[in-house]
């Protein structure tokens, strides 16, 4: 008997398949907005956190706090009006990574879509990623964009702050739909 609850509490300390997390110093977020049909702006987040299992279960969250406009006064507007990150503080994406994808030796690069859920104001709504997978070591993955995956601000009941947004800075126009691009590393 004393064997049995050995080997059990020894299988319960040790993981079942390793984690892989966000290092969230060397990825980025960006999203470019348009206001005035003419002036496109690169914003980013400056926080991200994140984690991948080896099975292929991903879920990245975004502080929504930490959006950076490079404009401080705009970062508010953005985190009040907008995101209203006191109600809403982060975007959260979940998705089960292709096994093509999650299969590569170190060394190895593959393009692929990761096919997901987005998460954010509140509302949950289907969303595709075109990337780049590469392994660059055996404990450290990078996955880019191949292609902006296009967010509508009505799809995520948004569409409110950025009329409120346009209306404060008295913009004649500010896009709904804006492209988002990233970068991210994950080691083991």
């Amino acid at each position: 008997m004393k064997r049995t609850l050995l080997a059990l509490s020894a299988c319960i300390a040790l993981p079942a398949s390793a984690a892989w997390t966000l290092d969230s110093e060397g990825s980025s977020l960006n999203f470019l907005s348009t206001k005035n049909a003419q002036v496109t702006e690169v914003h980013s987040f400056d926080k991200l956190e994140g984690s991948l299992s080896d099975a292929g279960k991903l879920t990245v969250e975004v502080p929504l706090s930490s959006v950076n406009t490079n404009i401080p006064l705009r970062n508010t507007r953005m985190q009040e009006m907008l995101f209203e990150s006191g109600k809403y503080p982060s975007a959260t994406f979940t998705a089960t990574v292709p096994a093509e994808l999650m299969k590569l030796s170190a060394g190895e690069s593959t393009t692929g879509k990761v096919e997901g859920e987005l998460s954010l104001h509140g509302v949950t709504a289907p969303a595709t990623f075109s990337v780049l997978v590469s392994k660059v070591s055996d404990d450290e993955i990078t996955v880019a964009t191949t292609a902006p995956t296009i967010v509508s601000a009505a799809d995520f009941k948004l569409d409110g702050g950025v009329k409120a947004l346009q209306d404060v800075a008295k913009l004649s126009s500010i896009t709904a739909a804006v492209p988002v691009t990233f970068a991210v590393t994950f080691t083991e």
